[in-house]
């Protein structure tokens, strides 16, 4: 499967998430937010988490599902959403299928050790399945409202 190109189709995908199985189709008609962060329960991943669910209520009334990615297990996945009152689904990429397909497992610097894993990046479907926008290398402070003035943007064009 090849990479993700903005204004290009992305591919239909389904995954498991904490919802049960993820499918990009069954979201036709709404845009997507596709947001990939390294790990559960980290400070950083944590506070975007919040965000996005602080921020939920406007998303839906844009007309759009948020969804967050990471390598972790759908039990850690489940224990993160309910401890943070996530109120959108977190997709399990155990195999990193849905990172290869965003390109977004990149190499890092731990402690001076190289190591492989997600960089924080965001990505913005249409309600055509179109990817419209993406941010890779995301800072957390001040990303979902980018986010959502993005979908708003969107939203204007398409009507």
């Amino acid at each position: 499967m090849s990479v993700v190109q903005l204004n290009k189709k992305v591919p239909d995908f389904s995954a498991e998430s904490t919802s049960g199985t993820f499918r990009l189709s069954d979201h036709k008609g709404k845009n997507v937010v596709l947001y990939f962060y390294p790990r559960d329960n980290t400070p950083g991943c944590t506070r975007e988490g919040q965000d996005f669910r602080d921020n939920i209520a406007k998303f839906r009334r844009n007309k759009t599902v948020v969804v967050g990615v990471s390598r972790d297990s759908l039990a850690s996945h489940e224990k993160f959403r309910e401890k943070q009152g996530f109120p959108f689904e977190l997709i399990s990429d155990k195999d990193e299928t849905l990172c290869r397909l965003f390109d977004v497992i990149k190499e890092k610097n731990m402690y001076g050790k190289k190591v492989m894993g997600i960089e924080r990046s965001t990505f913005l479907i249409d309600i055509n399945g179109k990817l419209r926008r993406e941010w890779r290398k995301v800072k957390v402070d001040g990303h979902v409202d980018e986010v959502l003035e993005a979908v708003r943007e969107l939203n204007r064009t398409n009507t």
